[in-house]
């Protein structure tokens, strides 16, 4: 059984005027040699963008990019021709294949955006670029949700690699098991309330990656949600 917290407090920081950002692994000017991803999972940002500010336009080649809000919205603008509104709640897909360029702005000029972005590495290189995006149910109950997988199943995302990504929410006193294949490993990460995972307590922005387990546990102390990564 292999088990490693990834505090949000010990993870990488970006600060400038307009972006507070926490990088879970190696990323730009932040060097890690030691988190440098898990398995195919290669980046999870959490990112602030001030009201009016954002990323200009920037390429990417040969990554699965997932962008989930949190609070607030973002504008999405590519070179495939999508132009989107990303609110809280939903949850976007790019493949960027043989090469993309996009852009990405706080819809908002006065409240902040609030979004997590996650590379995952596509099982092959020079996939054709494309585009998702989905909205995930505001009513739903609590439990597991598959919102990404690589045949796309049960009205998820398409990820162009062997991994389910599942949007999880836990109610205070509840415990929700997760039973991983032999040989998977599993990445949890924490975005908001208060919850047990396999004994160990987290707090919004912590991560944590366990191999060679056979079931996630996780139990609430306060109404939780989280993204689980269930991956080869």
């Amino acid at each position: 059984m292999l088990i490693s917290v990834r505090k949000a407090g010990e993870r990488g920081r970006t600060k400038l005027d307009w972006l507070e950002s926490r990088h879970s692994f190696a990323f730009g000017g932040y060097v890690d040699g030691e988190h440098m991803g898990f398995r195919t999972l290669r980046v999870i940002n959490e990112d602030r963008v001030a009201g009016g500010g954002g990323f200009p336009t920037h390429p990417h080649r040969d990554m699965e990019i997932l962008t989930y809000v949190v609070e607030g919205a973002l504008e999405h603008e590519d070179s495939m021709g999508t132009a989107s509104v990303i609110p809280a709640g939903e949850l976007q897909r790019m493949s960027a294949g043989t090469g993309v360029t996009h852009s990405e702005y706080n819809h908002s000029g006065q409240n902040p955006v609030h979004f997590l972005q996650i590379w995952i590495l596509p099982d092959r290189d020079g996939l054709a670029p494309s585009y998702e995006q989905m909205k995930l149910p505001a009513d739903r109950e609590a439990g597991f949700l598959l919102v990404g997988s690589r045949d796309g199943r049960d009205g998820s995302l398409t990820i162009h690699q062997d991994v389910d990504l599942y949007s999880v929410l836990l109610e205070p006193g509840a415990t929700l098991r997760h039973s991983p294949d032999a040989g998977r490993h599993v990445w949890v990460q924490h975005i908001s309330g208060r919850s047990s995972v396999n004994g160990e307590r987290l707090v919004p922005g912590d991560g944590i990656a366990l191999s060679e387990v056979a079931d996630v546990e996780m139990t609430g102390e306060e109404r939780t949600e989280m993204l689980l990564f269930d991956l080869a």
